[in-house]
Parts: C-alpha cells; sequence; structure tokens
C-alpha cells in the first residue's frame, strides 16, 4: 500500500499541485485520458507508466478487500465490474502502444535514438525499448532467413531509413474540448452549431 501511495505522491508532484492529494479517481481518469489520447493519435505519445503502475496496485488492493467481503453481498458484484473495466482500460492502452511500436518500429527506434544521445526522456518505458530492439531484430533477422538470402547479393541488404514506415502526422485528429480556453483560434468551418 505504500508504494501505491508513493506513486500518488509522485503523480501529484509531477502535476505541480501540492495541495491536492491524487486519488485513486483521479489516477483512473488521467489514465482514461492517456488511453483515449493513444487510441486517437497517429503517432506513439509519452509512456505513462506511472499511472499503469499505480493502477495495477490498485487493482490488487480492490480484489484483496473483495476476497475479505462476505460472499454474496451485491458490492462484491459491482466492484468486480469495476477491476474488468479498469484491467480492460489497462490492457487497450497497453495493446495501444505494442501495435504502434510494431507498426512503426524502425521510425520510433530512430527516434528513441536520437533523443538518448540528446540525454532527453524517450516516449518510451525501457520495457518498451527494449521490446521494440528484440522485436526489430526478431523482424530483420526473419526476412533475411525468409527472403532475402535468395536475393541476388546487390539486393540482400536493408535500409531501415528508407523502409521504415512512419506515422501519418496529417491524419485527421478528433478531439473534445475539457474546458473552455480563451485565446485559442479555431475556424468558422470547423465549429459545429451550439
Amino acid at each position: 500500500m505504500s508504494s501505491a501511495l508513493d506513486v500518488l505522491e509522485g503523480l501529484e508532484n509531477d502535476s505541480g499541485d501540492d495541495e491536492e492529494a491524487m486519488t485513486a479517481a483521479d489516477v483512473l481518469q488521467k489514465l482514461e485520458e492517456a488511453w483515449l489520447n493513444e487510441k486517437f493519435a497517429p503517432e506513439l505519445l509519452e509512456t505513462r507508466s506511472d499511472l499503469v503502475e499505480c493502477m495495477l496496485e490498485q487493482i490488487t488492493q480492490m480484489e484483496d478487500n473483495i476476497r475479505r467481503a462476505k460472499k454474496g453481498d451485491f458490492k462484491v458484484s459491482l466492484h468486480s465490474m469495476e477491476i474488468d473495466r479498469i484491467r480492460y482500460i489497462l490492457s487497450s492502452y497497453l495493446r495501444c502502444r505494442l501495435q504502434k511500436i510494431e507498426r512503426y518500429t524502425n521510425h520510433i527506434l530512430d527516434e528513441a535514438e536520437e533523443t538518448l544521445k540528446k540525454e532527453d526522456a524517450t516516449k518510451l518505458s525501457d520495457e518498451e525499448l527494449n521490446f521494440a530492439r528484440e522485436y526489430a531484430q526478431n523482424m530483420e533477422s526473419h526476412l533475411q532467413a525468409l527472403a532475402l538470402r535468395h536475393m541476388p547479393q546487390n539486393l540482400q541488404s536493408l535500409n531501415n531509413k528508407q523502409t521504415a514506415s512512419r506515422p501519418n502526422l496529417d491524419k485527421y485528429v478528433f478531439l473534445r474540448v475539457n474546458e473552455s480556453t480563451d485565446g485559442v483560434l479555431v475556424e468558422e468551418e470547423t465549429l459545429d452549431t451550439g
């Protein structure tokens, strides 16, 4: 329980709000926002592994509380459904990230190498970076074993910079405004009436 509280305090300090402590509901709301952003963004966004770890610990605590509760209590089934909902959000968020890593592996690795040279934080967690490197290596060895070794000598090498697929940053993105903000210019054709 103390590690979950440490994560909540760390999230609180990151957001700059020293006055309010983040509750599990706040962490869940931020996780849902990160999930929707990741789902609808054309490129890989910055990882929110701190939120994922915190919610996994919260799920563990909720399951312990359910085990201690009376069998047949209506609250138990409601809490079980909430745990399933949170698990779905977590798995969907992680699945979206892995799909983007698999689709844009070489592009993401190039970006990660550039940011590591500048000593900036990458968009990937350490586990995701290891997965991307292993995935790229496995795909290259599979392609080499399957097709490239049968090609003429001058065609047996790959240039990852030329063959890497990149996210379409000109793709339409749909968004929702959470709060009213002044000073943002929006063209008239994009506004709906009302």
